[in-house]
């Protein structure tokens, strides 16, 4: 009998209940509590981080235009040589030959210019006596420079492919790169062209050197676009005399763009539709939820820049109470905060 007389009362509430709302003419509708802050956009100093391999700044391969036996080579691998050191020494023949060649001609000549005062010769024969001595000169020179090989640039040597004695076969011979500086190219998206100058400073990490930050430089920016990625590319000249970096090294470079105006939040209020990249966000209006698709920018710690047309200063960002709510329904403000109005 008790349970019977407990559900006859449940069914009475019920059916009062029913009663109440049918004589509202309305359902009792969701009220969802959550509190706000207000944002304001603000300055920040806008940096982009791209990832690279460093490089020497100058490789040059010592290659004679000589065959022939290989008499020395002077260095080996890791050897530091200056401009102008010898480094490799070819066969002699050629040379020897045309040195006495110029001797010869050089006789000659002085024996036609007496014969020539007599009338013994002409001036044509003098004249083409000339032109040989001229091309011998011409071809000693050459002959000079591929036999007796020096260093272009100042560096270190980087690969050793011949020993003494070995017939030079047209692969370098020795290889050097400029190390006391390096460069590197990065690739910047194409909206960042207008901020990057010839001669801008950057920064560069190393995870090789996490305590370290080397300073660099831009020397050049190149004027075309990448149609396929839309970036363009940037040589970037990094100073190395403490010979601490080294070519092929992985570095990420930090370039500072100047300063914007922007909108941020944080990033734990910016929500993500599930099975999409769509980003959005709740803001309160007239006592609702508004659901507003944003755009992210860049981090800045735990907070990120948004961007939408719903997103403009003195707007009331839903910041506590967001991953309840749907579009439109009503919410009641608990506690408003302000971010700094910059």
């Amino acid at each position: 009998m008790k349970k019977i007389f407990l559900l006859a009362a449940a069914a009475l509430m019920l059916a009062g209940c029913s009663n109440k709302e049918a004589e509202t003419g309305e359902k009792q509708e969701r009220i969802e509590p959550v509190e706000v802050t207000r944002l304001y956009s603000h300055e920040v100093e806008r940096k982009i981080t791209l990832s690279s391999n460093l490089m020497a700044y100058e490789t040059v391969s010592i290659s004679p235009s000589l065959t022939g036996k290989i008499e020395h080579v002077y260095v080996e691998i890791g050897d530091r040589v200056r401009r102008g050191d010898s480094i490799v020494r070819m066969d002699q023949q050629q040379y020897q030959t045309a040195k006495l060649t110029i001797a010869n001609l050089r006789v000659e000549m002085a024996r036609l210019d007496s014969l020539l005062t007599y009338g013994s010769a002409t001036k044509q024969q003098r004249d083409q006596m000339q032109l040989q001595l001229e091309q011998t000169k011409v071809n000693l020179k050459f002959l000079t420079t591929n036999t007796f090989n020096l260093a272009p640039i100042s560096g270190v040597v980087t690969a050793k492919n011949y020993e003494d004695g070995e017939l030079y076969s047209g692969q370098p011979i020795v290889v050097l790169a400029e190390v006391d500086r390096l460069k590197t190219l990065v690739a910047i998206p194409e909206s960042y062209l207008p901020r990057i100058r010839k001669g801008m400073s950057l920064q560069l990490v190393s995870d090789v050197y996490p305590d370290r930050v080397f300073p660099a430089s831009v020397e050049v920016v190149y004027p075309t676009i990448d149609a396929a990625t839309h970036t363009f590319q940037a040589k970037v000249v990094v100073p190395n005399k403490e010979d601490l970096l080294r070519p092929g090294m992985y570095v990420k470079t930090t370039i500072s763009v100047g300063q914007d105006q922007v909108i941020t939040a944080p990033y734990s209020t910016v929500l993500k539709l599930i099975g999409a990249n769509d980003r959005y966000v709740f803001i309160h209006k007239n006592g609702r939820a508004q659901r507003v698709s944003v755009e992210m920018g860049d981090r800045f710690g735990d907070d990120v820049e948004i961007s939408a047309p719903e997103i403009h200063d003195g707007v009331e960002l839903i910041t506590q109470g967001e991953s309840r709510l749907v579009d439109s329904v009503k919410v009641e403000v608990k506690a408003t905060h302000q971010t700094p109005q910059w």
